[in-house]
């Protein structure tokens, strides 16, 4: 009897807490419904029309997120708690002002996942058939932002999207990881004997060729769009089985034939938050920079040295092709820091002097969950 009381009385004051937590949800929401009317009342004063208006501030929300993992002492771990957050300040910012966020669809990618992850499930995620056409929504004002795949740790940059940032005016707003995890999936009436095709984006072949090869190696492989086109077609088709994700497997209604496909177990997709203003500093930024010098001898070395003279850390560099000079070649160079921080001032200007093209992407806040 005395487990039974005990019992009963943690349910009451779960109950109790429950209530109490409601109540804070709530006001907290009528802060974010405060804030709006603050910002509104800004604009007119200004003469603006309040269309213009930001809601979704990237470093506050980042400086939020850290705050929150830095000063949770547990039993559910900082990342858990944070991702809690992270969907609370979502449903309050659409009190405010529902974002609207484009990304690579089909639905069921892990662009879309990418995109839930950064911004929550009260944001309106609007699939898009390319890379191109993400960045064209956003540009065009439809989207707030925009959502797409930069690299991944085995397979290395997305191309696509590099290329798309040469002739745009769009800035880097965040980042996004992703651990990837794939799954053979198929119709519920198809079995393994009738698999003839398996499909997927080309990435997401690369990232299972091992273990393709090793239990699958007779069936055809065939690259598609992505892999939220690949759980469609297998949806439709007993023939073919998907390699795609969770969310994927669930909207399309699909069974798994294999779990956890990839070759390796880290394996990790890194996704860019791509929006029209820049971010101001979180405290703890990345900024990205697309730079061409000289061809010339020790070219790479030079544009290299301007970091090392401030000892600021190298995240990333990768070349692309110049489309203005044969055999000449463009430098992705990311790295940690602000452009409003002295040291990246110093680096620019050293830059300044080795390349004859230098365009800063944007400097935003490091990922957090």
């Amino acid at each position: 009897m005395s487990d039974a009381r005990d019992l009963e009385q943690v349910r009451t004051d779960i109950d109790a807490i429950d209530q109490e937590i409601q109540l804070l949800l709530n006001r907290r929401a009528q802060c974010a419904q405060r804030v709006a009317e603050i910002k509104q009342a800004e604009a007119h004063a200004r003469g603006d029309s309040g269309e213009d208006v930001i809601y979704y501030r990237p470093e506050r929300e980042a400086q939020v997120l850290e705050r929150i993992i830095a000063r949770n002492t547990g039993p559910l771990d900082g990342s858990t708690v944070a991702h809690i957050f992270r969907e609370v300040m979502s449903a309050c910012l659409a009190l405010e002002k529902p974002l609207r966020v484009a990304y690579l669809g089909p639905e069921g990618t892990f662009t879309q996942a990418a995109a839930i992850k950064h911004f929550g499930h009260a944001a309106i995620c609007v699939p898009h058939p390319t890379i191109d056409s993400v960045f064209a929504q956003v540009n065009s004002g439809e989207c707030h932002y925009g959502v797409v795949p930069v690299e991944n740790s085995t397979e290395g940059m997305v191309n696509h999207t590099l290329d798309n940032f040469m002739d745009s005016s769009l800035k880097i707003a965040g980042e996004v990881e992703m651990r990837i995890t794939h799954h053979l999936l198929a119709s519920p009436d198809s079995s393994a004997e009738q698999i003839t095709r398996i499909c997927a984006h080309q990435q997401a072949l690369a990232q299972c060729r091992n273990w393709l090869d090793a239990h699958w190696p007779n069936v055809e492989r065939e690259a598609v769009s992505s892999n939220g086109e690949a759980a469609r077609r297998a949806a439709e088709d007993p023939a073919i089985a998907a390699v795609a994700g969770e969310i994927a497997a669930e909207l399309y209604g699909l069974h798994k034939l294999a779990s956890n496909i990839e070759d390796y177990a880290d394996n990790t997709t890194r996704f860019l938050v791509i929006g029209r203003e820049d971010v101001p500093p979180s405290g703890r930024d990345k900024t990205s920079i697309i730079v061409s010098s000289r061809n010339r001898p020790g070219a790479l070395f030079g544009l290299l040295e301007p970091f090392r003279k401030a000892n600021v850390s190298l995240t990333r560099i990768d070349s692309r092709p110049s489309r203005t000079e044969k055999w000449a070649y463009v430098f992705f160079i990311e790295f940690e820091g602000h452009v409003q921080d002295e040291k990246v001032i110093e680096i620019f200007n050293g830059l300044q002097e080795q390349s004859i093209m230098l365009k800063t992407l944007g400097s935003y806040p490091q990922a957090v969950l």
